[in-house]
């Protein structure tokens, strides 16, 4: 008898990765989201407090991914990615051991660390594993695990919400979920193989981009990571603090992996239709609406509405930049997005911890969100320059219009 499709040994890794996913991202990073409004309310946690523990997140994301990108054996990074699946579980459990701002903030960034192995080691182990067997290379079920994550997040909150658990019986109860998803991110992704004799061969050499290009697309990127992080840190709590829209923050944050699951196999078609970076301005300009939403109604409809822009297209900016980076250096894609983290993670440590501050300082998140709009806008703007001057940039638009659409 044949086996069911899922229990094959593509789908074991594909979904290895989704679990991988849904651990450090869902569990170790976006559990913070749903639950810093309960944390707020029943600890002494402020917002300016919230901010900066957000920020020590991105700032052990940003150290997780320059250890990643350092790493050329792949059998060192298979380790590395089995040790940031404890640390996920590890730090998840930790938030639960007592209400101490040092304990939370020396958790959160041990939680951004683990991120990273979901982001950056996971997705290439599976590469390397499709490739080896001579399989299709696509990693849309793997990334799709960001938005299923934040989407698990803001269900299991809810879930603890109505059978009236204080915060740290919740981080306990993520921490008995962190378990078991461990278990098949880690079983189901074999240990590497030697690599293959000449795997790259086949591909074309790197193409490197100008200098223009790199320097607009490092200020567009940076822009970028500062609107992603302010909606991805505080979207619950601003939405839990309007008297109309109190009880909505978790199913508004629920939408927005939801909105995010699909997003970057959405973005993939929407560059085959307008280019790389036509898609990247596309996506950048729908997510400043869906940043700014919330501060100029609250209404269900309006907050609902910016969960889905929002969701939508905070990761298909990710997994353009990725693509064109691979575009560029098909061998070596870290080569450039080593760089390009570096901008992106500098503005998810500032964002956060400025918008806690004044947060704190107004009552409101209302000048955060507008100044993380701004930002966005702002390289929305870059990029158009960019794509108008640059032959690197139009390069890459032409070569997306041209890709094979089977």
């Amino acid at each position: 008898m044949a086996k069911p499709i899922l229990l094959s040994p593509r789908y074991r890794v594909l979904l290895a990765g989704l679990f991988s996913q849904l651990l450090c991202i869902g569990v170790a990073r976006f559990a913070y989201t749903p639950l810093l409004p309960l944390m707020q309310e029943q600890t002494w946690l402020s917002d300016a407090q919230g901010g900066w523990l957000a920020a020590l997140n991105y700032a052990g994301y940003m150290l997780g991914a320059l250890t990643a990108a350092s790493i050329s054996s792949i059998r060192l990074k298979d380790t590395l990615y089995r040790i940031t699946l404890v640390l996920a579980l590890v730090s998840t459990a930790g938030m639960a051991l007592a209400d101490s701002f040092w304990l939370w903030a020396s958790m959160r960034f041990v939680a951004g660390f683990s991120s990273s192995g979901a982001m950056l080691l996971a997705s290439g182990l599976i590469l390397h594993w499709l490739i080896s067997h001579r399989q299709r290379g696509e990693l849309g079920i793997h990334f799709a695990g960001v938005g299923l994550g934040m989407l698990l997040a803001a269900l299991a909150v809810e879930l603890m919400l109505r059978l009236s658990l204080d915060w740290q019986a919740q981080w306990w109860g993520f921490a008995a979920l962190a378990v078991a998803l461990l278990v098949p991110a880690w079983a189901w992704l074999p240990r590497p193989a030697k690599p293959l004799e000449g795997g790259g061969g086949g591909q074309r050499p790197a193409q490197p981009p100008s200098r223009t290009f790199m320097r607009l697309m490092l200020a567009a990127y940076f822009c970028a990571g500062y609107g992603y992080v302010i909606s991805a840190t505080f979207i619950v709590a601003i939405v839990e603090r309007e008297p109309l829209l109190a009880g909505a923050g978790n199913w508004t944050f629920a939408l927005v992996g939801l909105a995010a699951a699909p997003a970057v196999m959405l973005w993939d078609l929407i560059a085959r239709w307008i280019g790389y970076l036509g898609a990247l301005i596309a996506a950048m300009g729908l997510q400043v609406v869906g940043i700014v939403l919330p501060a100029v109604t609250d209404n269900l409809a309006g907050v609902l509405a910016s969960a889905v822009l929002y969701g939508s297209t905070f990761l298909g900016c990710v997994s353009l930049v990725l693509t064109m980076a691979g575009r560029l250096y098909p061998q070596s894609p870290a080569r450039m997005m080593g760089r390009m983290t570096l901008a992106y993670g500098a503005a998810q440590i500032i964002a956060p911890a400025l918008t806690g501050m004044l947060a704190e300082s107004t009552g409101h998140y209302d000048i955060g969100l507008w100044l993380a709009g701004g930002f966005v806008a702002l390289g929305a703007v870059l990029l158009v320059w960019l794509r108008g001057v640059d032959q690197t940039a139009q390069r890459l638009d032409a070569e997306a219009k041209a890709a094979p659409t089977g």
